[in-house]
């Protein structure tokens, strides 16, 4: 539990929250119908200014898209906090008792949905 973002729990999943952070680059992921283009965004704090934490990833959504982010802007985004499963969740024999590369099944923390992205570096 070390790991996992308490700051983002305890907002709760309740109602949606207004959020900064810093676009750092993009990056691609199987899905279910192919590649998925990725963010991933650093240092992400509420409006008023409150650490939640260090990086997160997102889809690239049509908002996302839109506010051409290019490495170092920062965006505002509004988004939901929901919580996942991560870790190896596959057969353990696998790797022939090697502890070095399984990772246990624990619950972590995310913002999903985000939508009124809007890139802060650009002029207005």
């Amino acid at each position: 539990m070390s790991n996992q973002r308490t700051a983002l729990k305890q907002l709760g999943k309740e109602e949606r929250h207004s959020f900064v952070g810093t676009f750092v680059r993009t990056g691609i992921k199987n899905g279910y119908k192919g590649p998925v283009t990725t963010l991933l965004l650093s240092d992400i704090y509420t409006a008023d200014g409150e650490f939640m934490t260090d990086h997160l990833w997102f889809n690239e959504t049509k908002g996302f898209k839109d506010a051409n982010l290019k490495e170092g802007d920062k965006v505002a985004f509004d988004a939901r906090v929901s919580k996942y499963t991560k870790g190896y969740m596959g057969r353990r024999d696998f790797f022939y008792d090697d502890e070095a590369f399984f990772k246990p099944i624990e619950v972590d923390y995310k913002l999903s949905r985000p939508t009124k992205v809007k890139n802060l570096s650009q002029d207005s």
